[in-house]
């Protein structure tokens, strides 16, 4: 509990002096969102970003992410993901987003030189920070903070006594808080299973009634669990920690039942994949009122600097 109290003293001097001037906020020349949380762990960020990806490409901007890439180590930074870039230089979460979306993606641990780099290299014109909430350097124009329905926020103590990165009140100054999960502003929903060796395809009700191997290593392991047993999949679960670096042994097991697993997981897993290994990929469904909500916030965020100009109010 000391320990906590000193956390809330460090994060309450760094955030004022990031507001006082103190530290430099770098403002870029495009509108930035940032998607986040105040907890540890995972809250759906990544099937957040992907969507709001979707939704931005949809007005006619050329989205660019950045992330600190957490998991990876790259020889430098920035480091632009490209179609040979591997989890252990970007992390898997990067990689995961450049890949299913196509945006260009940057990992920095300076935020602002990563998103100066998209800006500069691949003509972005909307840049998303990915678990960017404290990461005050790059100035941002809209903040999402994510929570998890099923966790909340744990026992409401900040680390290391409970899983708060900031305060609860920290919610009160964003854009949008949203709740992720049953009856919250929205869910994930799985897709048809994709043959991690091969292109072969399969619904998940398919597999309804087997035994199978489910690995995870994400925030929340349990919850892809839980998933999977509501279509009737019998699991033998394999958690892991989050980021896990996999090698073959964790996903290779005596028998021939399939095995299941995250979009996050399999992409570190291809290399060593066979045919009993599928990749089950997920999406974010959003609820009528949020689904409203976050289009009235990007409309905005559009008019900040419209696409083609960085002039605007």
């Amino acid at each position: 509990m000391p320990l906590a109290w000193l956390y809330g003293r460090v994060v309450a001097v760094r955030q004022a002096a990031y507001r006082r001037g103190w530290l430099r906020v770098v403002r870029v020349e495009v509108p930035v969102l940032v998607v986040g949380n105040i907890t540890v762990g995972g809250s759906g960020k990544t099937p957040l970003t992907l969507a709001l990806i979707e939704r931005l490409v949809a007005r006619g901007r050329k989205v660019g992410v950045v992330s600190r890439g957490y998991g990876g180590k790259a020889a430098e930074y920035p480091c632009v993901v490209a179609t040979d870039t591997t989890a252990r230089e970007a992390g898997d979460e990067p990689l995961l987003i450049a890949r299913i979306s196509r945006a260009a993606v940057a990992v920095d641990p300076v935020r602002p030189r990563a998103a100066q780099r998209l800006i500069d290299d691949c003509g972005v014109d909307f840049i998303v920070a990915d678990d960017g909430l404290q990461h005050y350097a790059l100035a941002r124009d809209g903040e999402i903070a994510v929570t998890d329905t099923r966790r909340g926020h744990g026992n409401g103590w900040l680390l290391p006594v409970g899983p708060l990165r900031e305060p609860e009140r920290r919610l009160d100054s964003v854009d949008m808080a949203l709740a992720h999960g049953y009856r919250g502003d929205f869910w994930l929903e799985p897709g048809a299973a994709q043959a991690l060796a091969g292109t072969a395809t399969r619904e998940l009700a398919a597999f309804a009634g087997q035994c199978v191997h489910a690995v995870a290593g994400i925030g929340d392991p349990a919850r892809f669990f839980s998933m999977l047993g509501d279509y009737g999949i019998d699991v033998i679960a394999h958690p892991m920690p989050d980021h896990h670096d996999f090698v073959a042994s964790d996903i290779h097991f005596d028998d021939d039942r399939p095995v299941l697993m995250t979009a996050k997981d399999a992409i570190k897993c291809m290399g060593f994949a066979d045919a009993r290994h599928w990749l089950v990929p997920v999406k974010a469904v959003f609820s009528e009122a949020c689904d409203a909500r976050l289009d009235v916030l990007l409309d905005r965020l559009c008019m900040v600097r419209p696409a083609g100009g960085t002039s605007g109010p």
